[in-house]
C-alpha cells in the first residue's frame, strides 16, 4: 500500500505544486480545498500521474469539516503519512493596519493559522496510534509559511501575523512531537507565481528589476513542491523544527 499525503489547498499554486512533485514519487493524495469538486479540473491531472486521489471540499478554519477531511481520508486510505498545511489566503483588500477591520483580520486567522494548528493535532493524534501499532511507520508534518513571517508588509498586516504564527506552530509540534519522532518542518516561500499574486505581479516585477531578490527571478509552485518531496522522502531525517528557504535569497543580509 502506498503512503498517503493530505494536502490542503492543494489543487492550485502552491499546493498543487506540492501535490505534483509527491504524485511524482508515488505518494496517494488526499487533497482539500473551498470549491466544489466539479470545479477542480487538477483531480485529473494528478490522477493521470497513477497515484490514488480524492478530494474533500474543506473550509479548514472550521471544525467540524477538519473532522470530515480527517474521516474522509481514513476511510478511503486507512493511513496519513504526511501532512502539509499549505492552505491560505490574503485580505480580501489590502488596508493598512490603521484600518484593518475585524472580519478581514477572522478570516485570515481562522484559515491561515487556527485550522491548520487544530488539523495538526488532529492528524499528530492520528500518526502517533500509528507509530504505536505500526513501529516501522514514518509520519511526517510540513507546514507552508511565507516570508512573510519575518517581514512586515503593513498593507495586510493580518496575513503577516498568522504567517508569523505558523512559524511558532511548526515549532511547537516538532517539539512536541519529537518523542514519537515524528519530524516538522517549515518550508517558508519568497514571491511565487500564484493566484495569489497575480494582482500585485507588476508591483513585483518592479522590486525584483531594483534588486529586491539576489536570484533575480520570480519563484514557481514547483520550487516549493521539490523541496516538500525532499523533505516527505526524509532526506532531512535529524532536523526537525527547521525552515527552508525558498525565497530566492530575499531575507539574506547584504550591505
Amino acid at each position: 500500500m502506498g503512503k498517503v499525503a493530505m494536502i490542503t489547498g492543494g489543487t492550485r499554486g502552491i499546493g498543487l505544486g506540492i501535490a505534483k512533485s509527491l504524485a511524482a514519487e508515488g505518494w496517494d493524495l488526499s487533497i482539500c480545498g473551498i470549491r466544489d469538486e466539479s470545479e477542480v479540473s487538477t483531480l485529473k491531472e494528478l490522477s493521470e500521474l497513477g497515484v490514488r486521489v480524492i478530494y474533500v471540499q474543506t473550509d479548514i478554519g472550521i471544525a467540524a469539516e477538519r473532522e470530515r477531511l480527517i474521516k474522509r481520508t481514513r476511510d478511503f486510505f486507512g493511513r496519513l503519512d504526511l501532512l502539509i498545511n499549505n492552505a491560505g489566503v490574503a485580505p480580501f483588500k489590502r488596508k493598512d493596519i490603521l484600518d484593518t477591520d475585524d472580519e478581514s483580520y477572522e478570516r485570515v486567522m481562522n484559515i491561515n493559522l487556527k485550522g491548520p494548528f487544530f488539523l495538526t493535532q488532529a492528524t499528530a493524534n492520528w500518526m502517533i496510534k500509528q507509530k504505536k501499532s505500526i513501529p516501522s511507520f514514518e509520519g511526517r508534518i510540513i507546514f507552508i509559511g511565507s516570508v512573510s513571517s519575518t517581514l512586515a508588509s503593513v498593507s495586510r498586516g493580518e496575513y503577516c501575523i498568522s504567517k508569523a504564527g505558523i512559524s511558532m506552530a511548526a515549532q511547537l509540534w516538532a517539539v512536541r512531537l519529537g518523542e514519537f519522532d515524528i519530524p516538522v518542518y517549515e518550508i517558508r516561500p519568497g514571491i511565487t507565481k500564484t493566484d495569489m499574486t497575480a494582482g500585485v505581479s507588476s508591483k513585483y516585477d518592479g522590486m525584483i528589476d531594483k534588486g529586491l531578490l539576489v536570484q533575480s527571478r520570480w519563484g514557481v509552485p514547483e520550487y516549493i513542491g521539490r523541496a516538500a518531496a525532499m523533505l516527505a522522502r526524509g532526506d532531512l531525517p535529524y532536523s526537525t523544527g527547521q525552515v527552508i528557504m525558498v525565497d530566492g535569497g530575499m531575507t539574506l543580509g547584504r550591505l
